[in-house]
């Protein structure tokens, strides 16, 4: 069971970054919320989400927007 979610959490990971990157959200001014991506069901998995965040991969601004900082993690 673990290796299925690492392997959710990995995919998931990069579809997130790769759509805050396509979405131009790169610092803090330009954060997109992940409904405004082409992310599909950018509602699931909230915890993966949190975790990105936890590990810095992304970035949360205080209104709950997302962005990523550089090409990191893809």
């Amino acid at each position: 069971m673990a290796v299925f979610t690492s392997s959710v959490f990995a995919l998931r990971r990069k579809m997130i970054i790769r759509a805050l990157i396509k979405a131009g959200a790169a610092d803090p001014t330009s954060a997109k919320a992940l409904s405004e991506t082409d992310l599909e069901n950018p509602e699931s998995f909230p915890e993966f989400t949190g975790r990105l965040v936890d590990l810095k991969v992304i970035h949360r601004t205080p209104d709950g927007k997302y962005y990523v900082q550089g090409e990191q993690g893809i």
